[in-house]
């Protein structure tokens, strides 16, 4: 597919999704609670598209870096605050650097760049930057070789950076230190970074050029905000998610948890008598945590022309572009069906979830098809005037309003449908019109 045939016709790649999970929590609140919506006058659970987005963009990541999948061997992006710290790695495993005056370095280049770091007399956050950077992830090793082969230049730079710094911290302190300080008077930490020596130009730009999205490509997919660094580009992201809610009302079940104190019960099995064990009775541990049941719809799509621009701004040639984009495009398809978020994983099993369904087609615009479930689905038998299980029936609903929605919308191509499910399967062979032909794998969900 070439970028015209993507501007012309073809332009988004809708993907829709059902998918049936038993006793999860795969997001939470701040109160561990799982979230949830009101929808169609009833609540629904929810698990957030940043949930969902970040489990896409790991796995994408993860398959590329094992030299899996349609990526293998394109760069990729790492989303943290660390870049001091993994600057600081590469400056003491590669060029021999103390690992102190490494860190030191590290995080004042990176600081006069114009990134903010937590407060220095906190040690958990003193090299963490305030905000979450999403960059190459050999940026951190592009900004060592910078600065180890620069070092004459950088090391006395430092050296008067942390001086000026500490300078300007302990003014600040005695201030805050005055009985009588008058209420106005200027703070003395103010403008207290216009007094730090600037960092060299040519170290600047070298810094903005590693932490500059270049060709990482999981970066043009998703994108990336970054307000500190007016000069370093933001990415607005070729993929847009929406949260995923149940298809029919809440269920949710408060689990009551006990767990066992594996010493105490080894001294209860051993006691020689009764008072040995007398105090080994009860749970060592005990709590509850809420899981939640049902059939979620979630649907995301794909700009394919956004993309293509991205990494064209990115540097790439458009030939470079094109085949990065159907890679990309590829693997952004495996990871919305097979990515799943990994909270609670080892408890639930969570991660081992397949869909019941997953519908994907082209058009000029997206095509959001969470007003086929408004009414929720009531799972009561049809004899009692129910719709069934939720799984088959949000088949019928989602199929019944996408052929609806294609005879409406002539720039809707034949659509796509994949299952894991033999019973899905089995009811798409008595559907009359779906507006879709079925595949038997994701791989065949791109054009």
């Amino acid at each position: 597919m070439t970028s015209n045939a993507a501007s012309a016709g073809s332009q988004f790649l809708s993907l829709h999704l059902l998918e049936t999970l038993v006793a999860v929590l795969p997001v939470r609140d701040e109160n561990g609670a799982p979230k949830s919506i009101v929808y169609g006058g009833t609540e629904r659970h929810m698990i957030t598209s940043q949930a969902r987005r970040r489990a896409e963009r790991v796995h994408t990541r993860n398959r590329a870096n094992a030299g899996l999948g349609a990526l293998a061997g394109h760069r990729t992006g790492v989303r943290t605050r660390e870049w001091a710290l993994i600057t600081a790695r590469a400056l003491a495993s590669d060029h021999g650097w103390e690992m102190d005056e490494a860190v030191r370095t590290a995080r004042a280049v990176i600081e006069a760049t114009g990134l903010k770091f937590g407060d220095p007399a906190k040690k958990t956050v003193a090299n963490l930057t305030k905000v979450l950077l999403f960059a190459p992830a050999d940026a951190g090793t592009r900004i060592a070789a910078h600065i180890d082969e620069q070092s004459g230049t950088i090391r006395p730079w430092t050296g008067e950076y942390v001086a000026a710094q500490t300078a300007a911290a302990e003014a600040k302190r005695k201030k805050g230190t005055r009985k009588n300080a008058v209420q106005d008077e200027p703070d003395a930490g103010e403008g207290a970074d216009s007094k730090l020596p600037a960092l060299p130009g040519p170290t600047r730009a070298a810094v903005l050029t590693a932490l500059a999205p270049r060709d990482a490509v999981d970066i043009a997919l998703y994108g990336r905000f970054l307000a500190e660094i007016a000069d370093s580009p933001n990415v607005d992201g070729a993929v847009q998610s929406s949260h995923a809610f149940t298809v029919h009302e809440a269920e949710q079940v408060d689990d009551f948890y006990a767990a066992a104190d594996d010493a105490k019960l080894d001294r209860k099995s051993n006691a020689l008598d009764f008072l040995d064990a007398a105090d080994d009775a009860g749970a060592g541990m005990t709590g509850y945590q809420s899981l939640i049941t049902g059939t979620f719809y979630r649907h995301a799509v794909l700009d394919r022309v956004k993309l293509r621009n991205n990494l064209r701004a990115a540097g790439m040639t458009v030939q470079e572009a094109e085949e990065a984009s159907v890679a990309a495009e590829a693997e952004f398809v495996t990871a919305f069906v097979d990515a799943f978020p990994e909270a609670k994983k080892n408890s639930t099993a969570s991660t081992g979830s397949l869909p019941a369904l997953v519908l994907a087609f082209e058009g000029e615009r997206p095509y959001n098809y969470a007003a086929a479930f408004q009414a929720p689905i009531d799972e009561n038998p049809v004899d009692k005037n129910g719709e069934g299980p939720a799984g088959p029936a949000a088949v019928k609903r989602l199929l019944k309003h996408h052929a609806f929605v294609s005879r409406r919308r002539p720039d809707i191509t034949t659509g796509r449908v994949l299952t894991y499910d033999p019973q899905i399967d089995e009811l798409l062979s008595t559907l009359k019109d779906i507006g879709a032909q079925a595949v038997t794998s994701a791989e065949e969900l791109t054009a």
